[in-house]
Formats: structure tokens, sequence, C-alpha cells
């Protein structure tokens, strides 16, 4: 008996079923899996750890604040200048006068004495002096203190200047020249006028 090809098999074994191919044009969506996050459980800090990170006395935390505001330096206040007369000054006096003046600062003396034209600190007390002849430049002689020395320097005089040291014999100076001198050194800077190096004395 011959079976229509058309027609159902309804019994026996089915025919193999030939897989296919799909088609190259076709979409192929593959679902990836997603990876579960790795979930842990809270774990509390073990407390000897904790204990050991801190401090454990009162005494140590004291040591570690002491070291820390150790190496925190404090700003420096400026030293303060001491404005007490403490130090010794020479003076120096005109013949024939009676006023004498300190060699806190330096004294110019000249017919018509002017500072220097660059002035360092405090300026020069200028002493005009009397010169009817004219022998006295304006501006003739400084006298200054450079520690325990006093100083005594030609400004470029017109006439010079003659320094009597005790002991020794007068000197000239010449234009811009500076000497030492000490106590009861006589400088002459002409017409008269001779400059007197007074003991050092305490400022009142």
């Amino acid at each position: 008996m011959k079976h229509d090809v058309e027609d159902t098999i309804t019994s026996g074994q089915r025919p193999p079923v030939q897989p296919t191919m799909p088609d190259l044009d076709d979409t192929i969506i593959i679902s990836a899996r997603r990876k579960s996050a790795i979930v842990r459980p809270y774990k509390r800090p073990d407390e000897s750890q904790a204990k050991q990170a801190s401090p454990t006395t009162a005494q140590e935390a004291a040591r570690l604040r002491a070291r820390a505001a150790a190496q925190v330096k404090p700003p420096q206040a400026p030293v303060a200048e001491s404005t007490e007369p403490s130090a010794l000054y020479y003076r120096v006096q005109l013949d024939g006068t009676e006023q004498a003046y300190s060699l806190e600062h330096a004294c110019v003396f000249g017919r018509d004495p002017r500072p220097p034209r660059i002035v360092k600190g405090v300026g020069p007390r200028l002493i005009a002096v009397q010169s009817p002849q004219r022998e006295v430049s304006e501006t003739h002689v400084e006298v200054r203190q450079l520690g325990s020395s006093v100083i005594v320097t030609d400004l470029r005089s017109t006439n010079g200047s003659v320094a009597q040291v005790p002991g020794n014999a007068a000197r000239k100076l010449r234009q811009g020249e500076s000497v030492v001198v000490s106590t009861g050194t006589l400088v002459d800077i002409g017409d008269g006028n001779i400059i007197r190096i007074l003991p050092r004395r305490r400022l009142e």
C-alpha cells in the first residue's frame, strides 16, 4: 500500500529534522549573563587593634601633644633697640665757649656747614663758627666717635686743619684726610677756632 507523501505520519519514529544554518544576514543576539556581586558580611574591627592604634594612656597623649607643639615655632618678635643712655660718648667744645657737644652724633664745623648729600641714619650736628678772615671753609671738618675712638676728618677744606694730639707734634691734615685722636686733642681750623676733645661721659 503506497502512502501519499502529503499524508501525516501519526505512528512510528519521526523522521530526523535537519538543522538549518542561520542566515548570515540576520543579527544574532546573545544575552550575556551578569556576574552577580559578591556580598560579604560586615565585620567589626578587632577591639585589640583599635586599642593599639590609639594612645593607651593620658601620659602618652600628652607626650604626643607636646611633640606636636614643639615642632611649631612661634614667630620671633623683633628685638627692640635699647633706649637707655648706657653708652659713653666723647664731647667736643670750641675754646672760649662753655657749651660742649656730645659725639652721640657726628659734629660738622664750618662757616656755614651743610649736611652730606647722602645721609645714613641720623644726620650730623651742624656747628657754625665765626671766621672774619674766611680761613674756615663753609663745611670744614667733621668729628665723630666710632666705638671707643674719635676720628677727625678734613672735609676738603681750603686751608686745611691742624691736629695736636697730646704727646705728639702738631699734624696738618690733607684735604679729605682722617686721623684717630684721643682725649685732650686740639684741632685748629683757622681764625682762632680750636676744637677740643673732652673725655667720655654717660648721656644724661
